[in-house]
């Protein structure tokens, strides 16, 4: 069964940037309402568009059943979690905003997050407490909505929420309205007993009409009983993290053990704002003309200095604010000592190559910080496929490379 592809057109001119990116890449659609499958999600983090023209398949309440069944307890969590489901899963348009808001945030964070959870402070989380985020969520996404036809956006929510919501519903506090930047700020500033307990009520109401969807299963088993602890919360967490950074390796390396410098600029570059990737790409091949490689453990790393890139940038901006640039020695101070994590010398020449356009050895904030900044929007943001080579060439190739 599939949607009429008119009607899909005419519900996206409602939707937000969000709600068209997780409706592009969304294939199930169980009572009305939409899912992505583990390789849904997967594909919408690490591509423009879905590798073939999404016609949304009903599943039976049989057919969801045995998906559920199917699905692995928390303490069997790995690194190939989604990649082993593959299409056997459903995961929910609230928890695709929760799993892309685990992709770009530090390790530290996650106990944040875990107890923002926990509103009664036993260091456990059940699942009235997680769904404490649907309603969170949802409230979110009414702040930011398109203004428009009611009985369309009406539809549009039955569609990504599974329930209809009242259009006078808004996240209040003391009357004041929330608007916070983002969802992860949503979370942050949500964190009052009273405002918790209004929306528990309301999470006890919605748990009645949803069904169970692979990521509840997951934690809080099949009967919804079980509870989440911080441990299993952070290994699902970094697993994730992971997992995504290993399959966008993968798609690079061709089954070596390192990737190219030039696609590990390719996959810096891919999400940002700047128009003319390839004067960043040609510079950093007449300064690198020997390969050596990047290796996974190098990859990660960097991008968990990016998942911390907020505490990086208070360092960068006392730079700025002194007028100064920085030289790699420094840069790879300030990382270790804003993160905690530690870039191999290899690692931050490589950066120094791509970004340090105008060839001083030093890195400007502007050159670093404010393209990094676009490259947290993971699937946000267009994505602007890049030429690929293979093999480094020398500077040779460069006229033929600005053709």
């Amino acid at each position: 069964v599939t949607e009429n592809r008119s009607d899909l057109e005419d519900l996206h001119l409602y939707a937000t940037p969000r709600e068209q990116r997780f409706r592009r890449f969304a294939s199930l659609e169980f009572e009305g309402q939409l899912y992505m499958t583990p390789y849904d999600f997967i594909q919408a983090v690490t591509n423009d568009e879905p590798k073939h023209a999404k016609k949304w398949r009903s599943l039976s309440k049989q057919e969801l059943n045995q998906i559920l069944m199917d699905t692995p307890p928390v303490w069997k969590g790995s690194s190939k979690l989604f990649r082993n489901l593959n299409e056997k899963g459903v995961i929910s348009y609230t928890e695709y905003l929760f799993l892309l808001c685990i992709l770009t945030k530090p390790h530290a964070g996650f106990r944040i997050a875990f107890n923002m959870f926990d509103t009664d402070g036993n260091e456990m989380v059940d699942k009235k407490e997680f769904l404490v985020l649907q309603e969170i969520f949802r409230k979110k996404n009414e702040k930011r909505e398109r203004k428009g036809d009611e009985e369309k956006r009406a539809m549009l929510h039955l569609q990504l929420y599974g329930y209809h919501t009242s259009t006078n519903s808004v996240l209040k506090t003391e009357g004041e309205d929330l608007v916070p930047r983002s969802y992860w700020d949503t979370l942050r500033r949500s964190t009052s007993q009273a405002l918790f307990s209004d929306l528990a009520e309301r999470a006890d109401d919605i748990s009645s009409s949803l069904s169970d969807t692979t990521l509840l299963v997951h934690f809080f088993g099949k009967k919804g009983k079980a509870e989440l602890n911080f441990e299993d919360f952070y290994r699902f967490m970094d697993n994730l993290q992971t997992e995504v950074l290993e399959i966008e390796f993968l798609s690079y390396s061709n089954g070596m053990n390192t990737i190219s410098e030039e696609d590990f600029a390719h996959i810096l570059l891919r999400y940002t704002n700047v128009e003319n990737t390839s004067s960043y790409l040609e510079n950093m091949r007449c300064r690198i003309p020997e390969e050596k490689g990047i290796t996974f453990d190098e990859f990660r790393s960097f991008f968990q200095f990016l998942n911390n890139l907020e505490d990086f940038t208070i360092a960068m901006q006392m730079y700025n604010f002194a007028s100064r640039s920085i030289g790699q020695d420094e840069f790879k101070r300030a990382v270790y000592v804003a993160t905690g994590v530690k870039l191999s010398p290899h690692l931050v020449n490589t950066v120094f190559k791509i970004f340090d356009v105008d060839r001083d050895d030093q890195l400007s904030y502007k050159e670093f910080i404010g393209i990094m900044k676009d490259r947290l929007n993971r699937g946000f943001r267009g994505y602007k496929p890049i030429q690929r080579y293979t093999t480094f060439k020398s500077c040779v190739r460069k006229e033929l490379y600005s053709r």
